[in-house]
């Protein structure tokens, strides 16, 4: 670990693989016996940029590990790394490491050193800096990485620097000089170092350079940190006044990592107790006690929203820390979101100095003078300071301690980006499995394993908070005859969840209320807006809509609410509300509700141009609802992409809106979704979200939605081949339109109506139905309808071989399609036209086609079209006598097929067999007989496969 990582097995060294795999390895290494969560390496690895596949790459990257580590043979059971529930654990023994050989040759040499030989310890501290090889864990990605590595650089200086204290001992000044330098140069506050140096330069009789070292130190210390040099470098500075040897000659009292200065008679210990069952906080306890550098104050923040555990987390890292800090343990609570008042600068520290038994007296009352005065107590000694509930960086800067080696560990709800910190921890609610061992722990296991799915159920709701998590455990210790689902269904529903979440004194929403009472107006009024916000993540567009204002001026309110613990940023760009937070935000947003209902209508406008703008059907598909402005996107491209950012979420906008009684724009959004679903293979969101608007369409006042979600719903099933399913719907749609005459959607049910029976083979009974299309519109159909209706009808010439109609159809088709800009329905055209030339034998016609319509649906990101046509392609350019770019043609095919999922995509297999068809065919003319028989075969393959899941299917379960 101490260089670039390697392992050796038998005398062997290791392949380790790429580097996250090491760094995957470190992260285990590093925390031997531990279980280490995948949310924790997820996040210690790939920081704000985790893989796509999520955790599913760690089992990959755990098992090329185990490949490499373990001998030949070794079963799971006893591998290095164990894999438990929710993470992995590196057993204990498994490796040796170098940092342990470091820890374990610096601890001999500080017993030699003890002993009064500084020879040996010099020479044990020499094998341990041998161990080092560069920067350690050189070359590893990731947070845990960039920690891990800032601590050992730490561990190796103190090592160094240890190393040259023994030599300065031994009397070897001039071997130090030139180190003693270079370390002073990268810690420049240093103090023990810098008494060093000067030790070393008085025993080389350079005495002006050593009172130069003195004289640049004590300025530098009052100029930054405002404090006089301590008692070992002026007891050094000393030395050399008086050309004195005997101090060279013996350590500082408390070694160079720990200054001994005079203190108080009896060390203070204000520490609260441990604030209760820690669970899930292993790497930000790590962070929060990781060693500091020596001659510094040690700055550490934590921060989170109300009740996420700061408090628990810094008394904890507080008391596994506080060994190490002899002059004192202090508290204080600042009382920034509390009930009870603030405690000003003045206050905090007129306590700090009673605590610390420095008060004679009246204690001044000017903040100045307090500052002073706390800073020449604390210059001489080395405390630990936690400051809790701090508001500011304006009311934490007077507290620091000036004493070299103190640290302060800050907790708040803001992010304290003023304050010169050494380290950062944002604490984010717990993970599933971890929110659920802490309950588990509140309730008994004997309880929650009685009701497994209710405890899951409860912990979700608390969403990983741990105050709400402890508060609902509060109720079920309180009530032994409630049972956990008997809690669940109490807090079912928004306006009853924060409700339940409180006892006594103890309540989730004062909590958040108290934060809501410190922001300024104008981040009142966003966060009231984000309540309203339909989707879990959202980026700047989305509040900007809402609140009326540019998506610069938007983006730094939203800043503004993460650096108070109220907004989460879970990657750059994009933000969401903890779930409890999300509810307050509505609860509060109840006090304007003419504001809330604006809110809410610009982010469901904003959803529906966005689906509309990206839609291929065109405004004029689209007769009822407000029409796109133009202002929220350029183009069909920049609709398409913020609709990509929402991923699965989407169907959950209409859900929203149906909701809160927005009926309209839920049924508008799921008609215009339909055509963006579908061209990305995405039918079970188009259907879920059609299903919930039509749930609601007697709500809504534009009639023409209950044929218009019923034709959408058809035309999804067709695609997803539920021939019945569509059928039945558009049937309906027939019915109703006997009922509500409406010529432009009865001529898209009969469109509907002509596709499934084309689906079906029934060619004539299709052509009829286009027929009646043309005659239900009573007037010119629309370019979307017409494309469709003409396609259908070359289909249908087709199927029944007559060539010359189909081409003509399609001729027809592309007119209209083209009309409206429609690259993929051009792109579908082209490559149905290219079919019958591919029948005819008109290979050079069939190719420009093919490669027209390739980059068209390339553009449109339709990965089954695109992959239809390249085949099609590579079959034009065999027809010419090229097998050799036929099978290239056909393999970006195979590519582009890859990209399908087989769960979602009902022609996959069918398309499979196509392209290895075509591909087969193509081998055999180019002579390759082996490669050709394996495409054959792996055709088979599909097919049997496909039989066997039809056959169990059928069967009863």
């Amino acid at each position: 670990m101490l260089g670039t990582v390697r392992a050796w097995r038998d005398g062997g060294q290791l392949a380790l693989g790429p580097v996250r795999q090491q760094a995957v390895l470190a992260a285990l290494a590093l925390r031997p016996g531990l279980l280490v969560s995948g949310e924790q390496l997820l996040d210690g690895v790939w920081g704000d940029k985790p893989p796509g596949t999520g955790l599913k790459v760690l089992p990959t990257y755990v098992y090329a590990l185990r490949r490499r580590l373990d001998a030949e043979g070794t079963a799971p059971a006893d591998s290095a790394i164990r894999g438990e529930r929710g993470g992995y654990r590196l057993a204990d023994g498994a490796l040796r490491l170098d940092v342990d050989d470091l820890a374990e040759l610096s601890s001999l040499a500080r017993r030699a050193k003890l002993s009064g030989d500084p020879a040996t310890a010099a020479d044990r501290l020499s094998e341990a800096l041998a161990l080092s090889d560069g920067e350690p864990l050189a070359g590893l990605p990731g947070p845990y990485a960039d920690a891990e590595r800032q601590r050992l650089l730490e561990r190796l200086r103190a090592v160094r620097r240890d190393r040259l204290e023994c030599l300065v001992l031994l009397g070897r000044f001039t071997e130090t000089l030139d180190e003693l330098a270079a370390l002073s140069a990268a810690a420049p506050t240093d103090e023990p170092l810098a008494a060093l140096r000067i030790r070393a330069l008085h025993g080389c009789d350079r005495q002006a350079e050593a009172l130069n070292v003195y004289e640049d130190l004590r300025r530098r210390l009052k100029h930054e940190l405002g404090v006089d040099p301590g008692a070992e470098l002026q007891r050094a500075h000393q030395a050399v006044l008086r050309r004195a040897d005997a101090p060279l000659r013996r350590p500082p009292a408390a070694g160079p990592s720990a200054p001994a200065r005079p203190g108080p008679r009896r060390a203070v210990n204000e520490l609260p107790g441990d604030a209760g069952h820690l669970i899930g906080r292993e790497a930000e306890l790590a962070r929060l006690t990781f060693p500091s550098a020596a001659g510094s104050v040690s700055i550490v923040t934590v921060d989170g929203t109300a009740g996420v555990g700061k408090t628990a987390l810094v008394v904890r890292a507080a008391r596994e820390i506080s060994a190490h800090y002899p002059d004192g343990c202090l508290f204080v609570d600042l009382r920034a979101y509390s009930a009870g008042r603030r405690q000003s600068p003045e206050q905090a520290l007129q306590r700090l100095l009673r605590s610390l038994g420095a008060a004679h007296g009246e204690l001044p009352s000017d903040l100045e003078d307090l500052t002073a005065a706390w800073r020449a107590a604390t210059s001489p000694l080395r405390l630990l300071l936690v400051l809790d509930d701090a508001l500011d960086a304006d009311q934490v800067r007077p507290l620091l301690p000036a004493g070299a080696g103190s640290r302060v560990l800050v907790a708040g709800r803001r992010r304290l980006g003023e304050l010169d910190a050494d380290r950062r921890v944002t604490l984010e609610p717990l993970a599933g499995g971890d929110a659920v061992s802490l309950l588990t722990h509140l309730i008994g296991e004997e309880r929650a394993s009685r009701e497994p799915e209710a405890t899951d159920r409860l912990a979700g709701l608390c969403d990983g908070l741990p105050l709400a998590l402890r508060i609902a455990g509060s109720r079920l210790q309180n009530r032994g005859t409630w049972t956990v689902g008997y809690l669940v269904g109490r807090m079912a529903g928004d306006d009853r969840l924060l409700g339940e979440l409180s006892v006594g004194d103890r309540s989730v929403e004062a909590a958040f209320r108290l934060s809501y009472d410190q922001l300024t107006p104008e981040q009142r009024r966003g966060f009231r807006a984000l309540g309203s916000v339909p989707t879990v993540e959202f980026d700047v567009l989305t509040p900007a809509a809402m609140l009326g204002r540019p998506p610069h001026e938007t983006e730094e309110v939203l800043e503004s609410l993460v650096d108070t613990s109220l907004l989460q940023q879970p990657r750059p760009g994009r933000y969401r509300l903890h779930d409890l937070v999300r509810v307050h935000a509505r609860r509060v947003a109840e006090a304007a509700p003419e504001e809330a209902v604006r809110a809410r209508r610009a982010a469901l406008r904003l959803y529906l141009d966005a689906a509309r703008v990206t839609s291929e059907w065109g405004a004029d598909a689209f007769p009822a609802g407000p029409r796109p402005t133009g202002e929220g996107f350029a183009d069909w491209r920049e609709a398409e992409a913020w609709l990509d950012a929402a991923g699965g979420e989407l169907p959950d906008v209409v859900g929203h809106a149906a909701a809160v009684g927005e009926a309209d724009y839920a049924c508008w959004i799921a008609e215009a979704l339909c055509d963006y679903f579908v061209r990305q293979g995405r039918y079970h969101e188009s259907q879920t979200a059609l299903e919930i608007a039509l749930a609601h369409v007697d709500e809504a006042t534009d009639r023409r939605m209950a044929l218009a979600l019923r034709n959408c719903l058809g035309y999804t099933s067709t695609y997803q081949r539920r021939y019945t399913q569509a059928r039945a719907l558009f049937t309906e749609a027939v019915d109703l339109a006997r009922l509500r005459p409406d010529p432009y959607e009865e001529s898209r049910t009969q469109c509907g109506l002509g596709a499934l029976h084309l689906s079906l083979g029934d060619a004539g009974v299709s052509l009829g139905h286009v027929a009646a299309a043309t005659d239900a519109s009573r007037g010119p159909l629309n370019d979307w309808v017409a494309a469709m209706a003409f396609v259908i009808q070359g289909l249908a010439h087709q199927y029944e071989q007559r060539n010359e109609d189909a081409l003509a159809s399609f001729a027809v088709a592309r007119t209209h399609a083209e009309a409206g800009g429609r690259l993929r329905m051009t792109g579908r055209v082209l490559s149905c036209a290219a079919d019958i030339h591919l029948r005819l034998g008109r290979w050079t016609e069939a190719k420009r086609l093919l490669r027209e319509a390739v980059d068209l649906v390339a553009q449109r990101g339709d990965v089954f079209l695109c992959a239809r046509s390249l085949t099609r392609l590579g079959t034009a350019h065999q027809g010419e006598g090229d097998p050799g770019a036929a099978i290239a043609l056909h393999h970006q095919a195979l590519l582009q097929h890859g990209l399908l999922s087989p769960l979602t995509e009902p022609g996959y297999d069918w398309l499979e067999m196509d392209i290895r068809s075509r591909l087969g065919r193509a081998y055999v003319a180019a002579g390759r007989i082996h490669e050709a028989r394996d495409q054959f075969q792996a055709v088979l393959d599909v097919h049997e496969a496909r039989a066997h899941r039809a056959e169990a299917a059928r069967r009863p379960s």
